[in-house]
């Protein structure tokens, strides 16, 4: 089975959860996804199979969120993705991509049932 996991080597909670993969037995795909930001197509797809909008992958702290104003409600689905593509570090962290799904892996725990 592939694993992969949209990870961030400075994260505790991704390198957490790449240690769990790998305490599973599975050798994941490592896309060190600030370096290689996913294309716009693949955060859609990511976030259709974690049934997830948007929204609920961004993440706030530590990022442009607030100087690219991304909390305006008006802001469409589209416009939030491109966001991500182009600074991904917009991305919350640990993503998990498997046949059996995809889950944002906070907390750790989220990711086991994919595994």
């Amino acid at each position: 089975m592939t694993v992969t996991i949209w990870h961030n080597p400075k994260c505790a909670t991704s390198r957490k959860v790449l240690d769990l993969i790998r305490a599973r037995g599975h050798e994941p795909v490592i896309i060190d996804y600030q370096a290689t930001p996913p294309t716009v197509p693949d955060i859609k797809a990511a976030l259709k199979e974690a049934g997830m909008k948007p929204r609920d992958l961004l993440r706030r702290r530590g990022t442009p969120y607030d100087e690219l104003g991304l909390g305006d409600p008006a802001l469409s689905d589209a416009a939030l993705i491109k966001a991500m593509h182009e600074h991904p570090i917009l991305i919350e962290r640990p993503v998990v991509r498997t046949p059996k799904g995809t889950r944002l892996a906070r907390p750790v725990e989220a990711v086991l049932d994919i595994l």
